[in-house]
């Protein structure tokens, strides 16, 4: 069993920045692929971003020239910078891991609004 911990989620004006960060309690190098999910109230939870254990990143369009998925795996972190926030990034955002099974950490609000 995988335990998946997000933090840095917060309230910030339209244009700002945030950085997520996800802390797996097992090594990230043993996963297939780490990243990021969002559900913004009312609609069905949409992927972000993927980094594989290879090093192949993906990013949905509507996130792309404005979301960074980095992983430091000495530490077991994942993170998400997030730069240009638009009111339409207002989500939760869940650190997803795909350990053969796939894995969901608590969620941490992210609010984009002036």
């Amino acid at each position: 069993q995988v335990q998946l911990v997000e933090s840095g989620g917060g309230l910030v004006q339209p244009g700002g920045s945030l950085r997520l960060s996800c802390t797996a309690s097992g090594s990230i190098l043993s996963a297939n692929s780490m990243g990021w999910d969002r559900q913004a109230p009312g609609k069905a939870r949409e992927w972000v971003a993927r980094t594989t254990r290879s090093g192949i990143i993906n990013y949905r369009d509507s996130v792309k020239g404005r979301f960074t998925v980095s992983r430091d795996n000495a530490k077991n972190t994942v993170y998400l910078q997030m730069n240009s926030l638009k009111p339409e990034d207002t989500a939760v955002y869940y650190c997803f891991g795909q350990y053969g099974g796939e894995y969901w950490g608590q969620g941490t609000q992210v609010t984009v609004s002036s």
